[in-house]
């Protein structure tokens, strides 16, 4: 199992794809989620979309009525506009009421939402338990507004409905599962929101043309919080039964940092691989579970306990454009993306391939023979050997590829064509595929 190469062209397919989904009002639910799933599902054959009903009891959770928004607006009396969704659907409160009033500055003031540090965002801000409106803009435009009256206009409808989520599995030679998930919930945001979907859909496509795949893939794409806890009341048994590694996709874009989530105990397959992968990057960013803040938070509860982590780039919260509008398309770049990409495909190769090694001579085999050592031999002759020595040394029918890198701190592509070598000269095999 190999990766296929992860470029700047692959990169910037994914951002296209980001710009297409753009302006798409996602939220909870609605019809933006259904438009993001289709278009998706366009990309990927065979994501399968579901609904649960309004009312639906999910664990401790219900779902919520259905909100689609057509329009919506402040203006002043004689016309003018100031505030206008189609402008940027972070305009409105997520799950705002409709109303069309006309109502004094005093009387609009509790409704609306600004950043004083940041006085050119827009920021990000949701009522989706309690039924309220408002209407967010930038600090500076706050500050412009004048005395009143405005007509205020949401042109929304919030009913019962559904709430919508996609899934799709990729079979694999068994039915061990990896958990790839994210989230489909998120109005014009860039790398908060739509990095994630994109890269999943990628990394599907890719697992789609391997030859062949050891362990089966099952990609997830919920609204955050409320879907992954439908899931999990939907297909919680399977889950637990089937997953031995699981990531959540988020925050892929950017090109500041790499970060990583653990699960809640730390030390599962996917932690370990995690680890391997991103040590061989620069400019990481190392957090604890208590750092958490997607759905790993539900994966990971107790009483569901999948073994499921974080890799990301700048981790959600942590960079100044987070919940803002200035979590825009020029934050993610298309080099940013293939990095996140590049990522959580060394993940997946690096648990997939689960076979033990065996030496197949008792001591150290003569390699120069077989044109693997040096056969003039003086003091640094043998340096560049030592990483091919030491994986024989290790191959005693205990260790997979990821104990390697593990144990000998080398990166998955050295430790695999190193591999590659001792099999083509029968000096190691396979003793455990399972």
């Amino acid at each position: 199992m190999k990766a296929h190469p992860t470029n700047e062209s692959i990169g910037q397919e994914m951002h296209t794809w980001m710009d297409d989904l753009w302006s798409v009002p996602r939220s909870l639910t609605g019809d933006g989620v259904r438009q993001t799933l289709a278009y998706l599902t366009e990309l990927l054959p065979g994501l399968e979309t579901h609904e649960l009903p309004t009312g639906t009891k999910v664990l401790d959770w219900i779902v919520p009525d259905e909100w689609n928004i057509r329009g919506a607006r402040i203006e002043e009396l004689d016309g003018t506009v100031v505030v206008d969704f189609a402008d940027s659907n972070l305009h409105v409160v997520g799950y705002s009421t409709p109303i069309d009033a006309i109502v004094s500055r005093a009387e609009i003031e509790p409704h609306l939402y600004s950043l004083p540090d940041q006085p050119d965002a827009i920021p990000y801000v949701t009522s989706y338990y309690r039924k309220d409106w408002g209407f967010c803009l930038s600090h500076r435009v706050r500050e412009g507004l004048g005395d009143g009256p405005f007509r205020v206009v949401i042109d929304a409808t919030l009913a019962p409905g559904a709430l919508s989520y996609a899934d799709c599995v990729i079979p694999g030679e068994t039915e061990d599962e990896v958990l790839l998930s994210t989230y489909v919930c998120y109005p014009a945001m860039a790398n908060n929101e739509l990095s994630g979907p994109v890269v999943l859909t990628a990394i599907g496509r890719w697992l789609r043309s391997l030859p062949t795949r050891r362990l089966t893939y099952r990609l997830v794409y919920v609204p955050e919080t409320i879907g992954s806890i439908a899931y999990i009341a939907r297909h919680g048994d399977a889950l637990r039964k089937r997953v031995i590694a699981g990531w959540v996709a988020t925050c892929m874009g950017d090109e500041r940092a790499y970060s990583y989530v653990p699960s809640r105990l730390g030390g599962t397959i996917a932690d370990r691989a995690s680890l391997a992968v991103l040590r061989t990057r620069e400019n990481v960013m190392w957090y604890t579970f208590l750092d958490r803040g997607s759905d790993e938070r539900q994966w990971c509860s107790p009483g569901v306990d999948l073994p499921v982590c974080s890799v990301m780039r700048s981790k959600y919260g942590t960079y100044p454009e987070y919940h803002t509008s200035l979590d825009d398309l020029s934050l993610v770049t298309p080099t940013g993306l293939a990095g996140g990409l590049a990522v959580l495909q060394e993940c997946i190769l690096l648990i997939d391939d689960r076979r033990r090694w065996m030496a197949t001579q008792q001591g150290e085999p003569q390699l120069g023979r077989r044109g693997l050592y040096p056969t003039i031999s003086y003091r640094g002759s043998a340096d560049h050997m030592r990483d091919l020595m030491n994986i024989l040394a290790y191959c005693d029918g205990e260790h997979t590829v990821l104990d390697l890198v593990e144990r000998l701190e080398l990166e998955q592509s050295a430790v695999t064509s190193i591999i590659d070598t001792l099999v083509s000269a029968d000096l190691v095999r396979p003793v455990d595929e399972s």
